[in-house]
Formats: C-alpha cells, structure tokens, sequence
C-alpha cells in the first residue's frame, strides 16, 4: 500500500519531488499498488522506491531514474520509458508490453516472467540482465546490447535482433521463431536446443556459438560466421548456409537433409 505522504508529493509536481528527496536522501519512497496512469514522471527520481503493482500505463517517464526500484508485477502498458535509468530494478512479472524503452539502461535488470511483447528496445542496454521466461515476441531489439543477458526460455518469436550485441547471451530453449537476427554478434552465445526453425541469421557472427541440438530448420544463415561453433545434433534440413563460414565446426549429428551447404 502506498504511503500518502510520498504519493501526495509525487502528485504535487516535479520540483517538490525533487525539493523532498534532495532533503530525504535515505528514503525509500513507497508508492506500491498507486495508481500512476498517463502521469507525465519525465525526469522523474525514483530510485530505490517501491513500486510494486503500480499502475504506470500509458505514463510518461523519459530520462526517469528507477534503478534499484521494485517494479515487480507493475503495469506499464505503453509507458514511455525512452532513455530511462532502470538498471538493477526489478521488473519481475510486470506489463512491459508495448512499451517504448529506446535507449533505456536496463543493464542488470531482474525481468523474469516479464511481458515485453512488441515492446520498443532499440538500442536499450540489457547487459548481464535476468530474461529467463521473458516474452519478447514481437519486440524491437536493432541495436541492443544483451551481452551476456540470461534468455533461458525466453520467447523472441518474431522479435527484431538485427545489429544487436548478444556476446555470451544465454538462449537455451529459447523460442526464436522467424526471428530477425542479421549481423548480430553472437560470440560464444548459448543456443542449447533453441528454436531458430526460418529465422533469419544471415551474416551473424557465432563465432564459438554453442547451438547443440537447435531447431534451425529452414533458417537462413547465408554468410554467417560459424567458425568453431558447436552445431552437434542441430536440425538444419532446409536451412540455408551459401557463403557461411563454418571452419573448424562440429556438425556430428547434424541433420543436412536438403540444407544449402556453402561453396567449397
């Protein structure tokens, strides 16, 4: 429940937010279950605060500071969260659906079981962030930098990956079906019995990947970087590898029925 006292200077406007926290450093406002709807929060200081439950949908909250907040199980539908300060918040089970999250810093973030769906995240920081169970299907990832995230389990089904970092990213027994994921570097990513089944991987850089007993059936990997991968019992019937390199790969056990194998 929210305190009233914090939800009455939040509403007062943002210089005697501002005033308040300038004065109350050590304070952890809680505001959990508030109602925070179309509030325009651009800029806003809510670091640390509690924020669990609270219904942010369709709010406004570019350039806002919310690391280290508890956002679990909030809504933000829609929310406007362009160029936003979340590191380390804790996204757990929220509504992130449709949300535009462009170059926000969501760089060891807790988003597990969150819904991102169709959400915005171009050029988003998602360094070492917790994405197991996350819904991304749909989302817009150009650009973004997962380096390292946890995507266990995580749905990408249609998402947008093209140019994105994703060096030693975990996908295992993720679901990237028809995914976009041109030119995106994936050094030693882990794609443990991933769906990939038509994604799109042409020019990637999997460099070392581990994709050991992937769906990569009807995938195009035209020109892609397969050097030293591990492709052991990945089903690639049907998947296109014209041009890709795949120097010093492990194929024992790959299915190649039909596969487009590159010029030798």
């Amino acid at each position: 429940m929210a305190n009233q006292e914090h939800l009455a200077l939040l509403q007062a406007g943002a210089v005697r937010w501002v005033e308040w926290r300038q004065k109350n450093p050590q304070t952890e406002p809680d505001l959990s279950t508030a109602n925070l709807q179309k509030n325009n929060l651009r800029g806003a200081n809510l670091q640390r605060a509690n924020l669990s439950r609270v219904d942010f949908s369709h709010a406004l909250l570019v350039r806002a500071n919310l690391s280290d907040a508890d956002l679990s199980s909030a809504n933000l539908y829609q929310a406007v969260l362009s160029e936003a300060n979340l590191s380390t918040a804790n996204f757990s089970v929220a509504n992130l659906s449709q949300a535009i999250l462009t170059q926000a810093d969501l760089s060891r973030a807790n988003l597990i079981g969150a819904d991102l769906s169709q959400a915005n995240l171009r050029g988003a920081i998602l360094a070492e962030a917790n994405l197991i169970g996350t819904d991304l299907s749909g989302a817009d990832l150009r650009d973004a930098d997962l380096g390292a995230a946890k995507l266990i389990r995580s749905n990408f089904c249609f998402a947008n990956l093209i140019a994105a970092n994703l060096i030693g990213a975990d996908f295992s027994e993720a679901n990237l079906y028809q995914a976009e994921v041109m030119e995106a570097y994936l050094y030693k990513a882990n794609f443990y019995k991933a769906n990939l089944h038509q994604a799109h991987l042409g020019g990637a850089y999997l460099f070392r990947a581990n994709l050991t007993e992937a769906d990569l059936r009807g995938a195009d990997l035209a020109w892609a970087n397969l050097t030293s991968a591990n492709l052991g019992g990945a089903n690639l019937s049907g998947a296109n590898l014209r041009g890709a390199n795949l120097h010093g790969a492990n194929l024992n056990g790959v299915n190649l029925q039909e596969t487009i194998m590159p010029d030798v």
